[in-house]
């Protein structure tokens, strides 16, 4: 069974990327309000996976 945090974690990039699609508002630079809350969501998906990755080796 594939690691229910990097699940997690790569479901969060792909949540963000279907708003960035669709998102008139969003930029490379600026993130509307919904944009930084999925961002914020990915970014402590992939800290906490990448975390025990490092805890692993």
């Amino acid at each position: 069974m594939p690691d229910a945090l990097y699940q997690r974690y790569l479901k969060a990039l792909d949540t963000y990327r279907d708003h960035r699609a669709a998102c008139a508002t969003c930029t490379n630079s600026r993130l509307c309000g919904e944009g930084e809350r999925l961002w914020a969501a990915f970014t402590r998906s992939q800290d906490a996976y990448l975390a025990r990755q490092k805890q692993q080796r």
